[in-house]
């Protein structure tokens, strides 16, 4: 199956409630690669990488996690660039 790349920004009271810390966690449990960091409105960003049912997956344990703080999730769907060697949290 071909990889792809998600680029989701998570909107919401998403920063100072362990949400990187959150996607990373769920990173592990999942075949995915990618970062996660606070962006400067408020709202989180997440590229990851895998293929679509792993990131579907991963992506739902997110907003299952956290959804308190999550009122939107906007994801574009990306080819794959392959650029990324873990999940990491971005500062």
């Amino acid at each position: 199956m071909a990889l792809c790349r998600y680029d989701i920004i998570f909107i919401g009271r998403v920063q100072g409630v362990f949400f990187r810390a959150t996607a990373q966690e769920m990173a592990r449990r999942y075949d995915v690669t990618g970062w996660v960091r606070n962006e400067r409105g408020g709202s989180v960003r997440c590229v990851v990488e895998g293929e679509a049912d792993e990131l579907d997956r991963f992506v739902n344990d997110i907003q299952l996690a956290k959804q308190a703080n999550i009122d939107n999730t906007d994801i574009t769907r990306l080819d794959a660039t392959g650029e990324f060697d873990g999940f990491t949290v971005r500062y």
